[in-house]
């Protein structure tokens, strides 16, 4: 099957990741990946949530939303007291994805919060999230510690995040706006750089899958990811 925008099956879209995005973060960076674009900033506050109180540990936490003029027509803007049930969704998903490869007692009782705000969405934006929120972490954890603010490297690996979808019959890495919106099935896939998952979400949307699409589906979500690690470490060098 030809693909749209003549990729391979197993083809990521091109990925950018531009670090310092933003001027006054304490880590920052454009991701861009096909259309989508998402800004990541992260934000430390000097406090943790009520119950790390005096645990001597701080913590990590995510918030997603889309400009009214993301998408095709204008999606209403969202409020803090008036989050929809997707972007909830999703900004608990960066949060445990980005948690789960750090380690909280290296923080100090400090709170990092992930920005993750969508200028253009052409599918794959929460994976995007995750993907460029593990570079602004980055870059603020290593801030940090330059500052002498932290005594250690918290992040104890990296972590990426890939969708795949199965459309017409075929199973698609990094599907783009129609790939995604028409498929049969579609999957979310978080994974760190030691080979292991983080979280797997997956979605009959017109038809149920086989045990045999998810281990195909497996294998070609480690391969874009693996990738993608790549593109992240490339992006951390240039700092």
């Amino acid at each position: 099957m030809s693909r749209i925008d003549n990729r391979a099956p197993d083809e990521l879209r091109a990925i950018k990741i531009t670090p310092g995005f933003q001027s006054f973060a304490e880590g920052s960076v454009l991701i861009e990946q096909g259309q989508t674009r998402v800004i990541c900033s992260v934000s430390m506050e000097d406090r943790v949530p009520a119950f790390l109180r005096n645990s001597g540990t701080g913590w990590v936490t995510a918030e997603y939303a889309m400009l009214p003029r993301a998408t095709s027509t204008r999606t209403p803007r969202e409020s803090a007291t008036k989050i929809s049930g997707r972007s909830q969704e999703i900004q608990r998903l960066v949060g445990r994805s980005l948690r789960a490869v750090t380690d909280m007692s290296a923080l100090g009782e400090r709170n990092f919060v992930v920005d993750c705000d969508v200028l253009q969405a052409d599918a794959g934006t929460r994976t995007a999230a995750i993907t460029g929120g593990y570079v602004a972490l980055f870059m603020a954890f290593n801030r940090l510690l330059q500052l002498g603010v932290i005594k250690k490297m918290p992040l104890k690996s990296q972590v990426a995040a890939v969708s795949v979808s199965m459309y017409k019959g075929e199973i698609l890495l990094d599907p783009s706006f129609e790939e995604d919106c028409n498929a049969d099935s579609d999957f979310n896939l978080v994974m760190n750089s030691n080979g292991e998952f983080i979280e797997i979400q997956g979605t009959a949307e017109k038809r149920a899958y086989s045990r045999g699409t998810i281990d195909s589906v497996l294998s070609l979500a480690d391969k874009g990811i693996r990738q993608i690690f790549e593109i992240q470490a490339a992006a951390v060098a240039s700092l």
